[in-house]
C-alpha cells in the first residue's frame, strides 16, 4: 500500500465542486485547486460532503478527482471522498479514484443503513481490499447518523485498514484517547474548523477544513503558528478565522461556503438539490465578516507565494 498521506498535518482543505449552469465548471475547479497549493495547503479533499458527491454522477466525480490530481501535479497529496450507501458502491468510487490518480480514500459510515460497529470494520476491510490507497477513516455522525466508536478505531488501524482519522465530532479530548490506543503515527485530523485549534492543542495533527476553502492562507498560517510554537500568532490567527467558521456553518454546508466563493468571483453559488443557494441573511453575514479576514488573506496570500517563488 502505497501511502503518501501519512505524516500530511497542518491545513487541508475539503473542495467545495463548482458548478455552472447545473454543469461541473471543470475551470472553476482547476483554479480553485491552485489556489489552494499556492496559498499553503497541505492536501487537498474532493468528491466529499463539501464538494457534493452525493450529487455528483459517477463520471463527474472520476474526472473531478482526475482535475484536481492534474492540477496540484504532485505538489499536494490527492484525497478522494468515497462514501455510498452500499459497500458495493463504495468499493466501484474507491476502484475510479484509484484510476484518476487520487492518493487516498476518505471514507465515512454509509449514509441512511446505520451499521454496526462490526458491519464498519467489516465496510472498510472490503474498501481497504479492493484498492491499495490508503484509507483516512472519517467519523461524522451528524451525516451518517452513526458514531465510530474508540475501540472500531484502534481496530481498524490495528488491522492495517486506515492511516488516520477525520474527526468531525468536536471533540476535542478524543487525540489524546486514540493517540494512547494507537500511537504518534496515527494521523488525526480535525473535521470541525470551529475546535481545530483545540483538537491541535490536544494533539491533533491538523484539520480537514471547509474555511480554508475561502481563506486558504490564513488556515495555513494559523497551523504553521502551532507547529512553530508561536502560540501569540496561532491566537491571534484563531480569533480572527472564528467568526468565519460560524458564518460557514448557518446553513447545511456547502451552501454558505459556495456563497463565500462567489463573493470573491471564484465560482457561483449554485448548489444542486435538494441543497439550495444561501439565504440573504447568510450572505450579509458572510460579506460583514469576510471583510477583515479577507485583508488579512490577501496579505498572507503574497507573502506566501513570493516564498514560494524565491
Amino acid at each position: 500500500m502505497r501511502n503518501s498521506i501519512s505524516g500530511v498535518g497542518g491545513s487541508l482543505t475539503a473542495l467545495a465542486t463548482p458548478f455552472r449552469d447545473m454543469h461541473v465548471d471543470w475551470n472553476a475547479l482547476s483554479r480553485l485547486s491552485e489556489r489552494q497549493i499556492c496559498r499553503g495547503t497541505a492536501a487537498l479533499i474532493v468528491c466529499g460532503s463539501t464538494g457534493e458527491a452525493a450529487a455528483l454522477t459517477q463520471q463527474e466525480y472520476s474526472r473531478a478527482v482526475r482535475t484536481v490530481v492534474e492540477t496540484t501535479a504532485g505538489h499536494a497529496p490527492v484525497v478522494a471522498g468515497c462514501t455510498a450507501p452500499s459497500t458495493s458502491a463504495t468499493i466501484a468510487l474507491g476502484m475510479e479514484a484509484a484510476s484518476a490518480g487520487a492518493d487516498a480514500l476518505l471514507c465515512a459510515v454509509p449514509p441512511y443503513v446505520k451499521p454496526t460497529q462490526e458491519g464498519i470494520f467489516a465496510h472498510i476491510r472490503a474498501v481497504s481490499h479492493a484498492t491499495d490507497l490508503p484509507i483516512v477513516l472519517y467519523d461524522v455522525p451528524s451525516r451518517s447518523s452513526v458514531a465510530i466508536a474508540d475501540d472500531t478505531v484502534a481496530r481498524l488501524y490495528d488491522a492495517q485498514l486506515i492511516v488516520g482519522l477525520k474527526d468531525a465530532t468536536a471533540e476535542v479530548t478524543r487525540p489524546v484517547r486514540l493517540r494512547a490506543r494507537c500511537g504518534d503515527a496515527f494521523m488525526q485530523w480535525s473535521g470541525d474548523d470551529g475546535t481545530a485549534p483545540g483538537y491541535r492543542a490536544m494533539g491533533g495533527q491538523g484539520c480537514i477544513s471547509v474555511t480554508a476553502n475561502v481563506t486558504p492562507a490564513l488556515c495555513a498560517l494559523m497551523h504553521h503558528a502551532w507547529d512553530n510554537g508561536d502560540l501569540a500568532r496561532f491566537a491571534a490567527l484563531r480569533d480572527l478565522l472564528d467568526p468565519l467558521h460560524a458564518a460557514l456553518f448557518t446553513e447545511s454546508n456547502p451552501i454558505p461556503v459556495k456563497a463565500a466563493l462567489a463573493s470573491l468571483g471564484l465560482c457561483t453559488d449554485e448548489v444542486r438539490l435538494p441543497l439550495t443557494r444561501a439565504t440573504r441573511a447568510t450572505q450579509e453575514r458572510l460579506l460583514a465578516v469576510m471583510r477583515q479576514a479577507m485583508l488579512a488573506e490577501e496579505h498572507a496570500a503574497q507573502r506566501s507565494i513570493l516564498a514560494l517563488a524565491s
